[in-house]
């Protein structure tokens, strides 16, 4: 299976040298907060007034050395790593696009890793 998650490119390129990602964001929470991409668009909106560049990871579950915890997000699951992500499992890396108006506009290459076409049903307030 495939999860993302979305980082600020020059921490990623800079951090990813030590064969490891997420210090910081494991310091701070526990864990790295990951989405799939058919529930992305639910969490894009987060980040359209955070101006760094940032780039969408794409994390093989198979290969991801530390646990990953779906757990609740307000109504869906989303995947939580436990632990420093190993750069093996991070199988691709591309720019977060945005519209003029800030909403997230899905990579084209992205496609093979969404199970239904980077949109999810959901059914929370």
């Amino acid at each position: 299976m495939y999860i993302i998650h979305v980082a600020n490119k020059e921490e990623y390129e800079k951090e990813i040298r030590t064969g490891f990602y997420g210090r910081r964001s494991v310091e701070r929470c526990g864990f790295i907060h990951c989405s799939d991409l058919d529930t992305y668009y639910l969490v894009a909106p987060n980040f359209r007034n955070d101006t760094d560049e940032k780039v969408i990871l794409v994390i093989d579950t198979d290969k991801t050395e530390p646990e990953i915890r779906w757990e609740d997000g307000g109504g869906l699951d989303f995947p939580h790593i436990y632990g420093l992500l190993n750069k093996e499992a991070v199988i691709a890396v591309f720019p977060h696009l945005w519209s003029a108006d800030r909403v997230w506009i899905p990579n084209e290459e992205l496609k093979p890793y969404a199970v239904n076409g980077f949109e999810r049903e959901y059914h929370g307030e």
